[in-house]
């Protein structure tokens, strides 16, 4: 029995520590608790997963029928699918908000330059995932989407040609392709999970941002129960949202040509990614050479993962930076037109727009340094 307790206690000490205890700065709003909100739909997207998993098939002949077979066939089948496909969706709505409150609040600031980094890691992991995921159901969008995708590798100088090979397991997208991709798909999951702890941690040892971009030791309170309250109240807000979207509206989110069988001898006249993809997407076909499109989608997250390096304001929140603000809302309506311009044809206006649209979304990322040693301040 005292061995039990000694087994048990630092279990207890660890959670009180970091649930119940964890010192919080007083002032943080409901913009803070979309992490909670990601880390929920993390857990439903892997619970749903492995169900989903146990009834699909990774075979080119048999994943769009296993599909069928579980909307129609398998008892809450229609559930667990719309749950991970909307589930998708809300885990990126969350994320992409979660950033945007961290570019607005520049939470990549000293000490969380880690956390920040960690956060984009986790971005990065969530696209690959997503992609994978999405060519799991073998319709027409899912078939042609990762061969776009995965023939852009070919771009890469001397080993293009080898990873593109690898990834579709011989000379085509085929049977090879689809079972490394489930592989794929249900290990990165868990890693998302390593990351997240991690990202955790990095986030309790050096405490929250807040609004008035103060250090946060200063004014702060225990997260329980001032703060798990307003949790809660973001959590059901949340499920209501996600719940109109599997009862009412379960497909709008989707391609309705990914609801066709894929076609090896049929081209969809116009190929189009889920919407999260869209503004990479639109930077990717903006740029017509095909090496240096995949190098504007890694600069793109080259260039999130070097703000902590390039911000040189002593002010963090954008209430006390006006210039600053106004540059964040114009980065935002950018990041809106390049969401569209990615669900648009390759023909005039759109590629005219999607270049101007790129071009200024690069240039927030050169501005934001030089805003930091000359951009006026509002006094408080």
């Amino acid at each position: 029995m005292q061995r039990f307790s000694i087994l048990k206690q630092p279990i207890l000490s660890t959670l009180n520590q970091h649930l119940i205890d964890y010192p919080t700065p007083s002032n943080i709003g409901y913009w803070w608790g979309f992490g909670s909100n990601a880390g929920i739909c993390l857990v439903i997207q892997i619970v749903t997963g492995v169900f989903l998993a146990m009834h699909y098939t990774p075979h080119v002949d048999l994943a769009w029928s296993s599909v069928e077979h579980i909307m129609r066939d398998v008892s809450g089948g229609w559930l667990l699918r719309y749950m991970h496909a909307n589930g998708a969706s809300m885990f990126f709505i969350v994320v992409y908000l979660h950033l945007i409150r961290g570019l607005y609040y520049a939470s990549y600031g000293s000490p969380r330059e880690f956390v920040w980094c960690l956060g984009v890691v986790i971005l990065l992991i969530m696209i690959v995932t997503a992609f994978i995921g999405y060519v799991l159901p073998w319709g027409q969008m899912s078939f042609w989407g990762a061969t776009v995708i995965t023939s852009l590798a070919s771009a890469i100088p001397v080993v293009g040609d080898t990873i593109v090979t690898w990834l579709w397991g011989g000379f085509s997208v085929d049977n090879a392709t689809l079972n490394r991709f489930f592989s794929l798909h249900y290990l990165l999951p868990f890693i998302c999970v390593g990351a997240s702890l991690l990202h955790l941690a990095a986030l309790h040892q050096y405490g929250s941002s807040n609004p008035l971009g103060v250090h946060s030791k200063m004014d702060r309170i225990a997260l329980h129960p001032y703060f798990t309250v307003k949790d809660l109240y973001g959590w059901v807000a949340f499920a209501i949202f996600f719940s109109i979207f599997i009862f009412y509206a379960p497909d709008v989110l989707g391609h309705p040509d990914n609801y066709i069988p894929a076609s090896p001898m049929s081209t969809p006249p116009h190929i189009v990614p889920e919407w999260y993809f869209l503004p990479q997407y639109a930077i990717l076909r903006s740029i017509p050479n095909k090496l240096g499109g995949v190098a504007a989608i890694a600069l793109v997250f080259i260039s999130l993962l070097a703000l902590p390096v390039l911000t040189s304001s002593y002010v963090r929140s954008s209430s006390f930076r006006p210039i600053y603000q106004k540059l964040f809302w114009l980065f935002l309506a950018d990041c809106c037109i390049l969401g569209w311009i990615g669900s648009e044809p390759v023909e005039a206006p759109y590629v005219t727009i999607g270049q101007i649209s790129s071009v200024a979304f690069f240039l927030f990322f050169a501005i934001t340094p030089i805003l930091g040693r000359v951009g006026r301040i509002k006094p408080y």
